[in-house]
């Protein structure tokens, strides 16, 4: 702990970013070395307020990683710029998720960007691949969502932030920001108390990009910060995926931008899935033969049996929408009532919400908007 209180004197005193407190390490052999380097030209941040920093992330369940902690996560480590803390609130555990995609894209999308942003992010992470967004407007919202609604909602995502831990940014996402806390992981950089800041999401985007096996860009302006997320991951040797659009539509330029520049086009979660198989040395495997054993022969045997076998004839289900009263309805009893598969229910709710149909209410429950 002694040590921890240390690096947050020095990355904490005026003047010293990431790359001043590693050459000053580099220089001094170790944490205490560095501190008196600093402390000979700088005023260095009083211990009791780093003791303070400690003590504010452990009032609200939040843990500090250094860089010398196991939890770190090696892909940040290796940036020259690397934070040397971390601030982390949530399943700490997904640091060390084996498969990461990143999903960004424009804060002004439209309702099919959204849809499509939640349609992959649902599919990577039913397929047990980590979606990691920075929780913006737009895009990134739509992605932390499909990714929250998978796994009978539970599915994880992680949402790397551009302020502090407790510092909700936009405030409309307040309800996005608790529930990844309960089912995934809020991650920064910055000091709590840190508010949003333009020069902040810049920087925020290289450890996105870091922490994923590749990017995915879905819609977004030639001057967006998604461009520079998918420039980082590329710097960083990691695999940059786009979402085509129409060459008359400002938010497809970015995109149409990165597959002429070589990005893979991609359409559905299948296209990024396929090739994260080759490239992360097979990490992805068929996770629905093997959830259902079909990869065993006895079972193949099975389904090609039930497949000369005639099903019952299926009534088409009532329209979602009609099935959502002004007062509320819980999502459970909603989908039991469907008559729909949960993947469509849950997709089916997400564009019901985008369109501005639906609104969310406390106690898992969703309403029409009058």
């Amino acid at each position: 702990m002694s040590e921890l209180i240390e690096i947050l004197q020095i990355i904490n005193t005026d003047g010293i970013g990431p790359v001043t407190f590693y050459n000053a390490l580099n220089k001094g052999g170790s944490v205490a070395a560095a501190m008196e380097i600093v402390a000979a030209k700088k005023a260095l941040c009083n211990r009791s307020k780093a003791e303070d920093m400690v003590a504010q992330a452990q009032k609200i369940g939040a843990t500090i990683i250094s860089f010398q902690d196991a939890l770190y996560p090696e892909a940040i480590r290796q940036l020259n710029d690397a934070p040397p803390v971390l601030y982390a609130l949530g399943n700490i555990d997904l640091l060390k998720h084996p498969v990461a995609v990143a999903i960004v894209g424009a804060r002004n999308a439209s309702i099919a960007g959204r849809k499509m942003a939640s349609r992959i992010a649902y599919d990577l992470t039913e397929r047990d691949v980590l979606v990691v967004s920075g929780m913006a407007r737009g895009i990134d919202s739509a992605a932390h969502k499909g990714a929250l609604y998978a796994k009978n909602r539970h599915g994880p995502t992680i949402a790397v932030l551009g302020t502090g831990l407790d510092e909700i940014y936009p405030p409309e996402n307040a309800d996005i920001y608790h529930q990844i806390a309960t089912q995934g992981l809020l991650l920064s950089e910055f000091p709590l108390g840190t508010a949003a800041q333009m020069s902040n999401f810049p920087r925020r985007n290289r450890l996105i990009a870091a922490l994923s096996a590749g990017t995915l860009v879905v819609e977004a302006s030639m001057h967006s910060g998604s461009l520079i997320t998918a420039k980082q991951a590329a710097e960083q040797g990691k695999e940059v995926f786009a979402v085509p659009g129409s060459p008359i539509e400002s938010r497809a330029a970015g995109p149409n931008y990165l597959i002429k520049q070589g990005a893979l086009l991609t359409e559905n979660a299948d296209d990024i899935l396929n090739v994260l198989s080759i490239t992360q040395n097979r990490q992805i495997k068929n996770y629905q033969l093997e959830l259902i054993g079909l990869d065993k022969p006895q079972n193949k045997a099975n389904i090609a049996e039930q497949k000369n076998t005639a099903m019952p004839a299926v009534t088409s289900p009532t329209p979602l929408l009609e099935l959502i009263s002004y007062e509320g309805v819980d999502i459970d009893e909603l989908l039991r009532n469907s008559g729909l598969a949960q993947a469509d229910f849950f997709m089916q709710i997400l564009d019901l919400e985008f369109s501005g149909k639906i609104e969310r209410q406390a106690g898992n429950k969703v309403a029409r908007i009058k």
